[in-house]
């Protein structure tokens, strides 16, 4: 799957096709629906340790490390809004996968999802009206607009579809397409926007160092906390994994509202840095279960 997904990026790399921006939001869409589809919505069991651990990485400790490192960006005041949006929001979909690839508890992620998802919803506007000193940093209408798509829409077709009577049909369907919609939507995301991200490859140095700073600081936070809060070692590595693993497709549209055309490039680089970190935690994270003896 890992291959995969490289292969999606580097060809939309190679492809210039702005027009590709208008699919991405709909294949997200897509993504989220098959990613909630693999939820047990009816059924929600969560561990309370596991989600309080997860609460407290992403909107308490993320935030406080995300306001230190990004201070040094705020003299730019596109790229450092741009950072802090993506850095602000846990992962919700190909986490899942990666934590799993790494031995970590999948299913206990795939519950917590909702919980993310309303949690971000409702903090990252607050959150960057803090550090940025303005409540209106997100225009409103695209962040509602974002939020119903690619948020309330997917859900509720997810939750529907477990009720009908093809609820199996549907779940087989969406585990088999699951990895062709991320690769359709990295894929669209680069094409969308390789011109910019190539242009301005200066402008992302400052951005690229910050988000590879902020994965080396979470991957010891996550684990060291939730070696603290003594869960299990699959629900520990799913922990670390959310703790470092950002939102960057979810929060793009956000990023088009902001002024200029800098801001979805900064988002978009994430997603490159990112996905060579996932790489390397895939292989680390077993090693470092093994050397703790946990």
């Amino acid at each position: 799957m890992i291959l995969r997904l490289f292969l999606a990026v580097a060809a939309g790399l190679l492809i210039d096709v702005p027009e590709a921006r208008l699919f991405t939001t709909p294949v997200l869409g897509a993504l989220l629906f098959v990613t909630f589809l693999s939820i047990p919505l009816r059924g929600l069991r969560i561990d309370a340790r596991f989600l309080t651990v997860l609460a407290l990485l992403n909107f308490v400790v993320v935030p406080l490390v995300v306001g230190a490192i990004t201070w040094p960006l705020r003299d730019d005041g596109a790229v450092h809004a741009a950072v802090l949006l993506v850095l602000l929001a846990p992962c919700i979909d190909y986490v899942i996968a990666f934590s799993g690839l790494a031995g970590g508890a999948r299913d206990q992620l795939l519950a917590a999802t909702p919980f993310l998802l309303l949690g971000q919803m409702l903090l990252l506007p607050l959150y960057l009206g803090m550090f940025l000193g303005s409540s209106a940093v997100l225009a409103p209408g695209p962040f509602l607009e974002a939020f119903l798509l690619l948020i309330v829409v997917p859900l509720v077709l997810a939750a529907l579809a477990q009720r009908s009577r093809w609820a199996d049909v549907w779940e087989r369907a969406g585990e088999k397409s699951m990895t062709p919609l991320m690769m359709a939507t990295l894929f669209l995301v680069m094409a969308g926007y390789s011109a910019g991200a190539l242009g301005e490859w200066r402008e992302l140095l400052a951005p690229a160092a910050t988000y590879v700073v902020f994965a080396g600081v979470m991957v010891v936070l996550g684990w060291t906390v939730a070696g603290v809060a003594r869960l299990s070692t699959s629900a520990r590595v799913s922990a670390t994994f959310s703790a470092v693993t950002r939102n960057s497709l979810v929060v793009l549209p956000f990023a088009l509202a902001m002024p200029g055309d800098l801001a979805p490039v900064v988002v978009v680089s994430q997603t490159l840095v990112e996905l060579l970190v996932m790489v390397a935690m895939v292989w680390a994270v077993p090693h470092m279960v093994r050397r703790s003896g946990v």
